[in-house]
């Protein structure tokens, strides 16, 4: 450990005053080189000045979920002052869906949040539904779809959640299991959309395309399989003393400061508050389904981890009553009729499993001049949206997802911001973290689950 006297000029985080310029009131600022704990306190105690050491906790670390920076000023192994860092993964996406069509967006918004797309381009699409005045002209089978693809994207989610959240605290086996059946969810992503994630699949007006012949039977099986290996999940963690040990009565944050925070998902219902969404202000015909908003009341990491693992069993629940749904709109369509809106229109699989079919080329190619023109202009330039804005919130895995979409009239968006839960969830981070030891911090954060791909849009 090296010792330097003075401070750096504008870091906000050296020792001293940041306007002190003749070094009277300065501190000492603390290289810590890669020693053991105690002999970086030792080192500080006798330099006499073992108020605080500030350490910058990431953002590249493997437990800050991303690219995260946490400043943590500490006092021995105490956590006095915690403080986020954003911004590492910005990537403009809001910005640019103000210059592609309204369809196109939903290729750039499903790679916000990337552990939970299909809820990024539900709330969107949604969105823009209410400005086109559609709503209810969206196919039912379309709906039930797009429950099908979010409830198993919770699902997901929850496991990554839980996957990552037990290899940060050395748990390896809850790893290797959470993501062993995440990839299980992502197989089933795959033969529905042809993509593992990213997959701009829920469109204004319906979804991309009807379910592949199998799909309904495949889901079947994975359901049958999860209602094995996830008992088997809580059985290794729920009533484990060493995994209880580090989540309970850690990152406590109780009902009034989750409502002054604005903070809801897991973390809002661990404190006993029923608030989701999909009973609250249904979407997407929830009301319709039958399930029960899954709540604690420790309020702790230890509830919000209960929570997860209980939202995967109501899930489960949810699809099989999609399934059922589904098996009883056998060929029913899954894009509006307006062909105005739809997108692409009369899209199909040809014989090679991609592109058009036949039938459609040859429509539109060779036979009408009229539908050869609306499919390039539908497609190129894209339909417009009466003026007005709109907001429309979805249930998402880490709490309340809400596009503001507000539309000129014209053929793109001009404007679209994303409430995402992480960016708001994660004020929680100090008031979880202060006063506890450095090791609770990546519990708290673990806890909230954020994604900073949601983060930094």
């Amino acid at each position: 450990m090296t010792t330097t006297q003075g401070n750096r000029p504008g870091d906000p985080y050296a020792a001293g005053a940041a306007g002190d310029t003749d070094g009277a009131d300065a501190g000492r600022v603390f290289t810590v080189t890669g020693q053991d704990w105690d002999e970086v306190v030792a080192g500080v105690g006798e330099a006499g000045d073992a108020e605080r050491i500030v350490v910058n906790m990431g953002p590249q670390h493997p437990s800050t979920h991303g690219v995260l920076r946490l400043v943590l000023e500490l006092e021995g192994e105490t956590v006095t002052e915690a403080r986020c860092g954003i911004g590492y993964l910005h990537t403009g996406i809001e910005k640019n869906m103000e210059h592609r069509t309204w369809t196109q967006g939903v290729t750039f918004c499903t790679r916000m949040d990337y552990l939970s797309p299909f809820f990024n381009e539900a709330t969107y699409v949604l969105g823009v539904e209410r400005l086109l005045d559609i709503e209810d002209d969206v196919p039912e089978k379309a709906q039930v779809v797009r429950v099908l693809l979010m409830e198993l994207n919770r699902i997901s989610s929850h496991l990554v959640a839980i996957a990552t959240g037990g290899m940060e605290l050395g748990a390896l086996t809850v790893m290797t299991i959470g993501f062993r059946e995440r990839e299980q969810v992502l197989d089933l992503f795959e033969l529905i959309t042809g993509l593992r994630m990213n997959h701009a699949f829920i469109r204004p007006g319906g979804v991309a395309q009807d379910l592949p012949d199998g799909s309904l039977a495949a889901v079947r099986d994975f359901v049958a399989l999860m209602r094995k290996r996830l008992p088997e999940i809580a059985a290794l963690c729920n009533a484990n003393p060493i995994f209880r040990g580090r989540l309970e009565g850690v990152g406590y944050l109780d009902l009034e400061g989750c409502l002054a925070l604005g903070l809801t998902g897991p973390v809002l219902r661990s404190t006993g508050y029923g608030w989701d969404l999909r009973k609250t202000q249904p979407y997407c015909g929830y009301e319709t389904y039958d399930f029960d908003v899954q709540t604690w009341d420790t309020a702790d990491s230890y509830g919000r981890f209960r929570i997860r693992m209980n939202e995967m069993f109501e899930s489960l629940r949810i699809v099989e009553q999609c399934v059922a749904r589904l098996e009883g709109l056998e060929g029913a369509p899954v894009m509006v009729a307006d062909k105005k809106i739809a997108w692409p229109s009369q899209l199909s699989i040809g014989s090679d499993g991609q592109g058009n079919s036949l039938d459609h080329i040859r429509h539109i190619m060779g036979e009408s001049m009229e539908a050869l023109i609306h499919h390039f202009k539908l497609v190129t330039e894209g339909f417009r949206v009466p003026p007005g804005q709109a907001y429309v919130p979805v249930e998402s895995p880490r709490g309340e997802l809400g596009a503001h979409v507000v539309s000129d009239g014209g053929t793109k968006p001009h404007r679209v911001h994303f409430r995402d839960p992480s960016f708001t969830n994660l004020q929680a981070t100090s008031v979880m973290s202060e006063g506890g030891m450095v090791a609770d911090v990546i519990v708290a954060v673990a806890s909230i689950d954020p994604v900073m791909g949601g983060v930094d849009r």
